[in-house]
């Protein structure tokens, strides 16, 4: 069924001027004839035709495939460019006008895509700037692979390729070469390069209705940019399988329709039409790339992804392949100014993929694999048992952590606390426990590896803070201070990155009442034992006063106070517990016998 499309346009009749007076305001360095609505130029503002020095490089067509063609206007690509109404050839006293306002003695190219409208209009133009004096070259560009080769005089379609043979013509025009040297460099890029299209979706003009030819889960092959019949509609198929076909028409020895044979060295285009995400064109030229090299032979010196030559809002691609030499690389790598031709892409590939880098630990201790020595020490011992009960009291939790979520959250905090514990008391056995730093940085790791949500990153940045600060330590042994310390750095490394504080309705309510205690009776002089149970109660008092406390952050503040109030935070019942079970087993290994 067709339908109304939804545009972000004023008068459908004044969507080219009003494109043109956006583009100009955007870049400095175009200007456009004042001349609407008939004359519709975009030029360079640093050009004057009467003493230019240079060959005007000149393109134009039908409007709707932008950016081309007046994206590709500036120092070193076009110089200027002709835009007719949508889909619609240019009239030939707009041709004329940027004839003029642009070419000084060395003349013009006129680089027209294979359309019989733009032959006729630029011809006709072409012919009568002759008569005025100016000297002018033309070029056809037909580049489409995916007909049959023509038997009539219409000839192939000009394709995206153009854009590509407006690069080679803009950077040779740039040198100061002459007219006819300029010509035969954009009519020798012309017949290398080879288009094919595959659509999605049909286009919609503006102001009209969206036509509905291609049904649900058809492609069509060859589709025109102006959304005329391809060679076949067909399935949907997996990009490789779409990318495979397109490569064999265009390189296909039957039609030749371009000199590219095993062992050429290409350039390639990943064209969008219009309405394809930059992400499906990039895997598009991740699955060309490698089909080129292996099944066809061919050297792949430069990749050109992006949205280049559109069919207003037709979803799918085009692909484009031009044989390459190093004159038309360096022509494709010389600088310039067009505000749509792509940035950071000349120059030789280095590798695509570079190891991983590993942390410095790792990277300078390869003989030294971390694990549990055969002798504990009493750090060693206490780490054990802390950590063993810490974990224990969690997978303990995990049905009461659940129920308060599911009421307050997403239902998972003890399902994704388990996961952790159990991942640690599988791991335990591997930690360096006489190591203090080294095994919170392992438990870290293994967190990491198994929780999933804004639990786990929070946990594995408050082991990585804690490492860090216990690292930091000068002395041989982890004193209770430097553990203090460790969890001041923790709890503020979580507040900096999470963005939550006291009386958020978070882990740390319960966290940082428990450091506070901690400080407080260790510079009290407690025995670190005591100091750490009567922190633990901190932590306990501090998770249930959540109950109180208006969410602030997660996904808790989008429930309603009334709610809130029936449960405590689940992730501050969760720190309480396993800090208040590693607290009692310091406790008991340090009054045991």
């Amino acid at each position: 069924m067709a339908f109304q499309d939804k545009k972000l346009i004023n008068n459908p009749n004044d969507v080219v001027t009003e494109f043109i007076e956006g583009l100009v305001e955007t870049y400095p360095g175009l200007q456009y004839l004042d001349g609407f609505p008939q004359v519709k130029v975009v030029l360079r503002a640093d050009v004057s035709g009467g003493t230019y020095d240079k060959v005007a490089i000149i393109s134009g067509g039908g409007s709707g495939h932008e950016p081309a063609h007046a994206g590709f206007v500036g120092e070193g690509m076009l110089t200027a460019a002709i835009c007719g109404d949508v889909f619609a050839s240019p009239p030939v006293d707009s041709i004329l006008a940027g004839i003029r306002a642009v070419t000084g003695p060395m003349g013009c190219l006129l680089i027209v895509t294979n359309y019989t409208g733009d032959r006729l209009n630029f011809g006709l133009a072409a012919e009568q700037a002759k008569s005025e004096g100016y000297k002018v070259e033309t070029v056809i560009v037909g580049d489409d692979c995916a007909l049959p080769p023509p038997r009539g005089i219409a000839g192939r379609r000009g394709l995206a390729g153009t854009i590509l043979v407006h690069k080679i013509a803009g950077a040779a025009a740039a040198t100061g070469i002459s007219l006819a040297a300029v010509a035969t460099e954009a009519r020798r890029a012309s017949e290398m390069v080879g288009t094919m299209g595959v659509a999605l979706s049909v286009c919609t003009l503006p102001g009209q209705v969206t036509p509905d030819r291609l049904g649900p889960g058809k492609m069509e092959l060859g589709l025109g940019v102006h959304g005329e019949p391809g060679a076949a509609v067909a399935d949907l198929q997996p990009v490789d399988v779409i990318v495979s076909h397109v490569l064999k028409q265009i390189l296909s020895p039957e039609t030749n329709y371009v000199p590219i044979t095993r062992g050429s060295r290409v350039v390639l285009m990943v064209n969008g039409l219009g309405a394809t995400p930059a992400m499906e064109l990039m895997i598009t030229s991740g699955k060309a790339v490698p089909k080129l090299q292996l099944e066809h032979g061919l050297a792949v010196d430069r990749v050109y992804t992006g949205s280049f030559m559109t069919s207003l809002d037709m979803a799918g691609f085009s692909i484009s392949i031009m044989k390459a030499d190093q004159a038309i690389l360096q022509r494709l790598d010389a600088p310039t100014k067009a505000p749509y031709w792509p940035v950071g892409v000349d120059g030789n590939h280095p590798p695509a993929k570079i190891p991983v880098p590993l942390p410095p630990s790792h990277s300078t201790k390869i003989d030294e694999p971390l694990g549990q020595p055969a002798q504990l020490n009493e750090q060693g011992h206490i780490l054990e048992v802390a950590i063993e009960a810490a974990a224990n009291a969690v997978q303990n939790l995990r049905d009461e952590l659940n129920d308060w979520d599911s009421k307050v959250g997403d239902g998972d905090c003890g399902s994704t606390m388990y996961r952790g514990a159990a991942a640690i008391l599988e791991d335990m056995q591997n930690y360096p426990l006489n190591d203090a730093a080294e095994t919170v940085n392992e438990i870290g790791a293994s967190v990491r590896r198994v929780m999933g949500g804004t639990s786990g990153i929070l946990y594995t940045i408050f082991c990585k803070a804690a490492y860090a600060q216990l690292k930091a330590s000068t002395q041989s042994v982890v004193t209770s201070k430097n553990w203090a310390e460790a969890l001041e750095a923790s709890i503020a490394a979580v507040s900096k990155y999470g963005g939550a504080s006291a009386g958020y309705r978070t882990l740390l309510d319960a966290l940082i009442p428990a450091s506070a205690i901690l400080q407080e009776r260790l510079n009290a002089g407690d025995d670190p034992a005591t100091a750490f149970i009567l922190s633990s109660e901190a932590a306990v008092a501090g998770a249930e006063s959540t109950k109180h406390m208006q969410a602030q952050a997660g996904r808790s503040s989008y429930v309603s106070g009334e709610i809130l109030a029936s449960v405590p935070d689940p992730g501050a019942m969760a720190a309480a517990s396993w800090y208040k079970a590693a607290a009692l087993a310091v406790k008991d290994k340090y009054q045991a016998p």
